[in-house]
C-alpha cells in the first residue's frame, strides 16, 4: 500500500491540496475541501469511508513514513529511536490532511514523530498524578463528584503530546470484561456522591461494541450517575468509526452520554468530522471540545479564532483550552502561560461567549483543572471595583446600594474613578464610540432644509446619551 514513485509526487488540487495558510483568515469557513493523499487516490469510496479499511491501512512505522513525507538522514534515526517508546497509528484520512510540502505542516506535529521528543527538560510520565488518586485500577476518583475510567490503552491515532502515553504504550488491546472493570463499575456503584463519569483511554470508541455497551449499559442503570462522558477523538482522526449506525444507536440508548472530542486545528474541521458532529447531534448528545495549546499547531490568535469559529459553525461547544502537560516527549509543545493568556485576550469581546473556552492549567500533584484568564478586575476599594473590558475600557462597577465611605479627594486616572470623580475612561480612538457618535449626530440632524424642516423621531429603542468627559481627553476622543 506505500508504493514509493507515489510517495514524494505533489499533492494534486482540490481533494488532496492543504488550503494556503495565507488564505485561513476570517473568510475561511470550515469544514474544508475533502482530500487524499496520491497514494489512496484509486481506493474506492466505499472502502476510504470503512473505519476497519482506515484502521487496517494506518501508518504504523516510520519505515512507511519514510516512503511518505521528505526526511533528512538524522531525522529518520531519531525518530526510529523513539518507535520502541511510543506507539505510532495514522489513519489514511488524518494523514491527508497534512501537507506534505511543509515540515511544520500542524497536522504532520501532532501525528508524525519529531527528533524532538527525545530532547528532556521538566517532563514527567504521570504528570497529573491520576494513579496515586487510583482507589481501583484504572479508575482515577479526584473531584468530590466525577470519576475517570481508563478503559482501553488504544487510539485510533496517537497524538505526540498526549498526557497518557503511560498507558498507551501498553501493547494490544482490552478485549473482553476484566475483573478491573468489574471493580470499576462497582466503585461507582457503591459512591452515590459520583455524578458524572468521564469514559476515556485511549479511546473508547476503539472498544469492541460489546464491551463499550458493557459500561454504558451498567453506567446508565446506577441511579445516581447523571452524566456519561465519552473522551474520544475519533471525530476528528477516525470519522468513519461513527458511520456505523450500530455505534451511534449503543451512544444513543445509553441516555446520558456527553461527547468530548479533541479539536485543535480549523485543518481538522472537516466534511467528514461535520457529518459525524451532526449525526450525533441529532441523537441528543451534546459535543464539547477541549483543545490543547500546542507550539507551532495552534498558538496564534489567528489560528485559534478560525478553529473557535469553525466549531461553532458545525455546533461544537469550545469547552476548555489545556496548556500542554509535562508529559514525557512533549516539551516542544508547551508555550508560556503569558502565550495563552494574550490569545485569550483576543478573544473575549471578539467573539461570541459561547465560542471561547475557559484556558485551563491541569496543576500538577493532581490539583485538578485551575482556570486562567487575563485581569479584569483592575483595582477596588470599599465602595465600587475598577473593571476593564476587552476594549481597555475602564468603568467603576457599585456592586451594592449602600452609603459611599470614601471621602473624595481630588485625583486623577483610576484613582479618579476610585473616588467616585468619573464613572469610565475610554480609551483615545475607540471605534464602538465612534459608531455612537455618528448615530448620534444622525439623530440630531434635521429632516429636511427650508422652514417646514422638522426635529426628526428617535429610531425606536434608540437610547443615545450625551458621552461624558474623560479625564484628560475630550468628549471628542471618549
Amino acid at each position: 500500500m506505500f508504493p514509493n514513485s507515489e510517495a514524494t509526487a505533489p499533492l494534486p488540487p482540490s481533494r488532496t491540496t492543504s488550503p494556503d495558510p495565507v488564505s485561513c483568515g476570517l473568510d475561511d469557513e470550515p469544514p474544508s475541501t475533502p482530500r487524499r493523499h496520491p497514494i489512496w487516490k484509486d481506493v474506492p469510496d466505499h472502502q476510504w469511508d470503512d473505519w476497519k479499511w482506515q484502521q487496517t491501512n494506518s501508518i504504523r512505522s516510520v519505515r512507511q513514513l519514510r516512503g511518505l513525507l521528505p526526511f533528512t538522514r538524522d531525522e529518520l534515526e531519531a525518530i526510529g529511536k523513539l518507535e520502541a517508546d511510543y506507539k505510532l497509528a495514522i489513519p489514511p484520512y488524518y494523514f491527508s490532511l497534512i501537507n506534505p510540502d511543509d515540515p511544520d505542516d500542524p497536522i504532520r506535529l501532532q501525528s508524525v514523530p519529531s527528533p524532538l521528543e527525545a530532547e528532556g527538560g521538566f517532563e514527567l510520565d504521570d504528570p497529573l498524578e491520576e494513579d496515586k488518586d487510583s482507589p481501583v485500577n484504572g479508575l482515577t476518583h479526584r473531584y468530590p463528584d466525577r470519576v475517570l475510567m481508563l478503559t482501553t490503552p488504544n487510539c485510533t491515532m496517537y497524538c505526540r503530546y498526549c498526557t497518557r502515553k503511560r498507558a498507551t504504550l501498553t501493547r494490544g488491546g482490552w478485549e473482553g470484561i476484566s475483573k478491573d472493570d468489574e471493580r470499576m463499575i462497582e466503585y461507582i456503584r457503591r459512591h452515590p456522591e459520583i455524578k458524572d463519569v468521564v469514559v476515556s483511554g485511549g479511546d473508547p470508541l476503539t472498544l469492541p461494541i460489546p464491551k463499550l455497551r458493557y459500561y454504558l449499559e451498567n453506567l446508565k442503570a446506577i441511579p445516581h450517575v447523571d452524566v456519561i462522558r465519552i473522551g474520544t477523538r475519533v471525530p476528528v482522526t477516525l470519522p468513519q468509526r461513527l458511520y456505523d449506525e450500530e455505534l451511534l444507536s449503543l451512544l444513543e440508548s445509553a441516555e446520558k452520554v456527553y461527547i468530548q472530542t479533541h479539536f485543535n486545528h480549523p485543518r481538522e474541521i472537516t466534511p467528514e468530522a461535520a457529518r459525524v458532529c451532526r449525526s450525533l447531534l441529532r441523537r441528543g448528545m451534546m459535543i464539547n471540545n477541549h483543545s490543547v495549546l500546542l507550539k507551532g499547531v495552534n498558538d496564534s490568535l489567528q489560528t485559534m479564532r478560525n478553529l473557535l469559529r469553525g466549531l461553532l459553525r458545525i455546533k461544537v461547544r469550545p469547552y476548555y483550552l489545556f496548556h500542554c502537560d509535562p508529559v514525557t516527549g512533549a516539551g516542544h509543545f508547551r508555550t508560556s502561560v503569558w502565550k495563552g493568556l494574550e490569545i485569550m485576550e483576543g478573544l473575549r469581546g471578539h467573539m461570541s461567549g459561547i465560542g471561547i473556552p475557559t484556558y485551563v492549567v491541569d496543576s500538577p500533584h493532581g490539583g485538578g483543572k485551575i482556570p486562567l484568564m487575563p485581569n479584569y478586575m483592575v483595582s477596588m476599594s470599599d465602595d465600587a471595583v475598577i473593571l476593564r473590558n476587552y476594549e481597555g475600557m475602564l468603568v467603576r462597577y457599585q456592586a451594592e446600594d449602600k452609603p459611599g465611605t470614601i471621602t473624595r479627594t481630588p485625583t486623577r486616572g483610576v484613582s479618579g474613578l476610585i473616588q467616585g470623580d468619573k464613572t469610565s475612561l475610554m480609551p483615545e480612538g475607540n471605534e464602538r464610540m465612534a459608531r455612537r457618535r455618528k448615530l448620534q449626530l444622525i439623530d440630531d440632524a434635521p429632516a429636511g432644509c427650508g422652514s417646514h424642516a422638522e426635529t426628526p423621531e428617535p429610531r425606536r429603542g434608540s437610547a443615545i446619551l450625551p458621552l461624558p468627559l474623560m479625564n484628560g481627553q475630550h468628549a471628542a476622543n471618549g
